[in-house]
């Protein structure tokens, strides 16, 4: 298995690791209590050595991140939103960011 790492901000709470084994689908939950109305959802994703990138915005409902060959769905309160990656590869293993 290999770590799948997820880290936010202060009004954000995600688990500080996952693990998968290279194939299985891994879901990566973000807790966002204090989100705004009209705020979006920003995923990033930070390769080692390199600053964070973006790979998705999600406001309600679910999304394909093709990019990734996963899914991005935000709770029907939007208090929260789940990043799905349905065949994570060893060089997935990086560190994945949410952010209003």
């Amino acid at each position: 298995s290999f770590p799948v790492a997820a880290v936010g901000s202060a009004q954000i709470q995600q688990k500080p690791s996952a693990e998968t084994t290279e194939g299985t689908g891994i879901t990566i939950n973000c807790s966002h209590p204090n989100i705004q109305t009209n705020e979006y959802i920003y995923w990033y994703r930070q390769l080692p050595g390199r600053g964070p990138t973006f790979i998705a915005l999600g406001h309600k409902r679910t999304k394909a991140v093709e990019d990734l060959q996963g899914r991005l769905s935000v709770a029907a309160d939007r208090r929260s939103s789940a990043l799905w990656l349905a065949r994570p590869q060893r060089g997935d293993a990086e560190v994945y960011y949410c952010a209003p």
